[in-house]
């Protein structure tokens, strides 16, 4: 349902929206292009979801979930797509640094051989003491931009939602998902996310 919400959101995105959420139970989401075989092993009683965004596997029920979405024709949008990677997670090291904590972005590759998207930094991702703490995976569509990312291993305020979204943009309301958006998403959770040929598609 998580992903057919995202998927539902991008599809009638009118303007730049930030969706944070939770986990009901312990799950495990995997990118897009991984084969089912090798992230079958690292399921460990986690309810799985093949994710529309790239990327590796990503525990999921402990973490800090979010979704920027960003319709297109934005002007941010003409960033590449590494740039925009860049650009999201220096807006989360400078929420943490009003948390008081010190983190920075990652300048190089991990040499780490690993599927566990945790277990691996690229270019830009968030670090703190030596470690990972937040990556992310996008997907662009004539709709516009999808960054699905998690922030784990940290302890966060109940506010960090809120602060995130300040240093996003200096203009900001919060909304609720309406009955519409949540029937088409719970149609797309049946028809699409939950079925073997979307979760075993490679």
């Amino acid at each position: 349902m998580n992903m057919a919400v995202d998927e539902a959101l991008l599809a009638r995105l009118r303007a730049p929206t930030l969706r944070v959420y939770r986990w009901a139970r312990p799950a495990v989401s995997f990118g897009y292009f991984e084969k089912w075989d090798a992230v079958a092993g690292a399921l460990a009683g986690r309810e799985p979801v093949r994710r529309w965004t790239g990327g590796g596997i990503v525990p999921h029920g402990g973490d800090f979930t979010y979704t920027l979405l960003v319709p297109a024709g934005d002007v941010f949008l003409r960033r590449k797509s590494s740039e925009s990677y860049r650009a999201i997670h220096e807006r989360i090291v400078a929420t943490l640094a009003l948390q008081g904590f010190q983190a920075s972005l990652c300048e190089r590759v991990s040499e780490a051989d690993s599927r566990a998207c945790f277990e691996k930094s690229v270019g830009s991702d968030v670090m703190l003491g030596g470690r990972k703490i937040a990556g992310a995976a996008q997907r662009r569509t004539r709709s516009g931009l999808l960054q699905q990312g998690s922030i784990q291993n940290i302890g966060l305020p109940e506010n960090f939602g809120r602060s995130f979204s300040g240093l996003l943009s200096q203009r900001i309301g919060e909304t609720t998902l309406d009955a519409a958006l949540l029937a088409d998403a719970a149609h797309l959770a049946v028809a699409k996310y939950e079925t073997d040929a979307w979760m075993r598609k490679f």
